[in-house]
């Protein structure tokens, strides 16, 4: 399966799973745990950001690190500092547009 087709497919499955529940902190949102050799932390992160390059980009790390087969929250190769910076920066940007 190429990346693209992984991410298109992981992106579909976290989108069925997000609107098929009814649960208040993920509505529109899907969780994501950032994870490095020493710490562990979830974030709730907008279905909007599927769309951005940068975040994509982090979905196809985690994609080689760990493939698609997702049960619960996405997990991604990073200290969650970065990812923390990251989502700032992203929420930046969509309130200046």
């Amino acid at each position: 399966m190429s990346t693209k087709n992984g991410i298109y497919v992981m992106v579909k499955r976290l989108q069925k799973r997000v609107f098929a529940r009814n649960i208040k902190d993920v509505k529109g949102h899907f969780a994501v745990i950032a994870v490095d050799e020493h710490e562990k932390r979830r974030f709730v992160v907008p279905v909007a950001y599927l769309e951005r390059r940068s975040f994509v980009r982090l979905l196809e790390r985690a994609a080689e690190e760990y493939g698609f087969n997702y049960e619960g929250a996405v997990v991604i190769p990073c200290k969650p500092i970065e990812l923390q910076r990251l989502l700032a920066e992203q929420e930046a940007e969509e309130n200046i547009c």
